[in-house]
């Protein structure tokens, strides 16, 4: 017989990283759960990402057992890492910082598209460029069709 879920826990960590401090501790402890357990787990499993920022939403049971799906860094993520700049822009309307070209957008959207919500790769690039764009990074080139 199954399992009866009792509840979710979503969290952006620091691939290899996690430590029972804030926000792990205290998000998992309020459940009940075993955070060292967690913890050693999420490291095991993300060592190879070690240092970018992972998602990660936790699936908590009544018996208080556990299981976690690891997600892909945060397109944001992506295209400060890509453009070598600190954060987004204050005012992404008037003050561009860095641009990207299409292919760039391509890569990211494709790597992304297990999370997006949508179906084809075009609208994941859109998707991607939207974000790049309320950052304020300029998408330079023609739009692929």
């Amino acid at each position: 017989m199954a399992k009866e879920i009792a509840g979710f826990i979503k969290l952006q960590i620091k691939g290899g990283a996690a430590n029972p401090s804030p926000p792990v501790g205290p998000a998992l402890g309020s459940k009940g759960l075993n955070i060292m357990d967690f913890c050693k787990q999420f490291n095991a499993r993300t060592q190879e990402k070690a240092g970018k920022v992972l998602p990660v939403v936790i699936t908590y049971y009544a018996d208080k057992s556990f299981t976690f799906i690891v997600k892909n860094p945060p397109v944001a993520i992506q295209l400060l890492e890509l453009t070598n700049v600190k954060s987004g822009s204050a005012e992404p309307n008037r003050k561009k910082v860095a641009e990207v070209t299409w292919e760039q957008v391509k890569g990211i959207a494709t790597d992304k598209m297990s999370d997006l919500n949508c179906f084809t790769a075009e609208a994941a690039m859109k998707m991607v460029a939207g974000t790049a764009r309320s950052m304020g990074i300029t998408v330079k080139g023609e739009t692929p069709n």
